[in-house]
């Protein structure tokens, strides 16, 4: 009951943000050093290689002329080391997002990011059954640049820890 109440009013208060919504915007990016790497979210699996990094897309819709909210889907892959017994863990994670402008002139824009969902490990043993494993995913953005390079393009680089990277780049398209 109480997971049913929690999840209506999330819908609601998403709806009532969304309807307030003035602009959208789908962002595209890679992240290096993702928070899949930096903590144990590969159910104890010994001599995993470090994941190549993330890429990311993410919706997002203003707010108010300052803040932006939005979902997000991240994707990440690594392998144990070689050998006979090589397997592999697929990382997804999807998150919702909500970031402040807190400074702006006509050509940079600079935020703070925060993300908060849930991330699956679907882990690939070579010789045994596939199974998956959930975690706490999250994206903390201390410092984020955004350059305008035309009224509907954009380019981005965020410095943080999370799921989506330590240190990330990308583009946006509003409309």
């Amino acid at each position: 009951m109480l997971k049913k109440l929690f999840a209506a009013a999330i819908i609601g208060i998403s709806s009532l943000f969304t309807a307030n919504a003035q602009k959208a915007e789908l962002a595209v990016s890679y992240g290096a050093y993702t928070q899949m790497d930096a903590t144990d979210m590969k159910d104890g699996w010994n001599h995993v290689n470090t994941a190549w990094g993330a890429l990311n897309v993410g919706l997002n819709f203003r707010v108010t002329p300052k803040i932006w909210i939005g979902p997000s889907y991240t994707f990440s892959s690594t392998s144990t080391k070689g050998g006979p017994e090589s397997s592999h863990i697929a990382y997804h994670a999807v998150m919702f997002n909500g970031r402040y402008h807190y400074y702006r002139n006509s050509i940079v824009t600079l935020y703070a990011k925060l993300g908060l969902g849930v991330e699956f490990s679907y882990m690939q043993p070579r010789h045994d059954d596939n199974y998956t494993k959930a975690y706490c995913a999250f994206q903390i953005v201390p410092v984020g640049a955004e350059v305008g390079l035309s009224r509907q393009w954009a380019m981005f680089a965020e410095a943080g820890f999370g799921a989506q990277g330590l240190f990330q780049f990308g583009f946006k398209c509003r409309f």
